[in-house]
């Protein structure tokens, strides 16, 4: 198959994992410097979870699901699970934006920080925002013939791929607070847009299992239907718990400086 531009499938796929390659290798970079230069470690959890994040990412681009998630709904909505859900969890709980503001020099941390808090970024990590991109991305997705077309375009196939994570980055990120965010919503409001996002994907994955996207069987539909909402289940409850357990200790009295202190 051959995209608009004339470029092989092969090449495109190869720029997207030589992208997650040099995120990998800069992580690895940054966690160096930051061990050389600070009494405290960084978190080696935190690097596990980056390594295994990118690994689903991999998982859903190259290899066995990405081949047959062009013609299997099961496999497409398997990739889904990795990339929309899965994965940008552990890259979140690896708070790379924290580590990287870490290394740079002070003034230099300042003018990143600074920008981070330009009217697009605070846009766009936007609890509300955030969900209308991720859960609104994927409605948009299986309720038109965008499904349908994604799958004759790799540039589309590859631009779809790379929203849905993404955007469920962002909406990871606006909800969860592990990583440096020029300015955190309340716990309430949060929730609130929480519980609507999850109650729109599992309403999203009965609808499909009554309408197949254009281009798939029922049968498929239902099975990837099935997986979307018993699979989401189990990472909506785990970012349930990360969300409950981090209102939890806001609650208490802090007698420490704030968690996300960088220099």
């Amino acid at each position: 198959m051959h995209s608009n531009n004339h470029l092989p499938e092969p090449i495109l796929w190869l720029q997207l994992i030589a992208v997650c390659m040099i995120a990998i290798g800069l992580y690895l970079i940054a966690m160096v410097i930051s061990n050389r230069r600070f009494r405290k470690s960084w978190s080696i959890w935190k690097t596990l979870s980056f390594g295994i994040g990118v690994v689903f990412i991999f998982s859903a681009i190259i290899g066995p699901y990405a081949i047959n998630a062009h013609s299997d709904f099961y496999a497409h909505m398997t990739n889904h699970l990795l990339l929309g859900m899965l994965a940008p969890i552990l890259i979140a709980f690896a708070s790379p934006v924290t580590l990287f503001l870490r290394v740079l020099n002070v003034k230099t941390a300042r003018r990143v920080t600074e920008w981070m808090k330009s009217w697009p970024i605070l846009l766009l990590t936007h609890p509300l925002v955030a969900a209308l991109l991720s859960v609104g991305g994927l409605w948009i997705l299986y309720t038109t013939s965008l499904y349908a077309l994604m799958q004759q375009n790799v540039l589309l196939h590859m631009f779809v791929h790379v929203h849905v994570f993404i955007a469920s980055y962002l909406f990871t990120i606006s909800i969860i607070s592990f990583d440096y965010l020029p300015h955190q919503w309340s716990f309430r409001f949060r929730s609130i847009v929480l519980l609507l996002a999850l109650a729109a994907h599992g309403i999203l994955s009965k609808y499909l299992y009554a309408h197949p996207p254009e281009g798939v069987s029922r049968l498929d539909a239902e099975k990837g239907s099935m997986l979307m909402y018993y699979g989401g289940d189990a990472s909506e409850i785990l970012l349930i718990l990360i969300f409950c357990t981090q209102w939890y200790k806001s609650t208490k009295p802090r007698v420490s400086t704030s968690t996300h202190s960088f220099v």
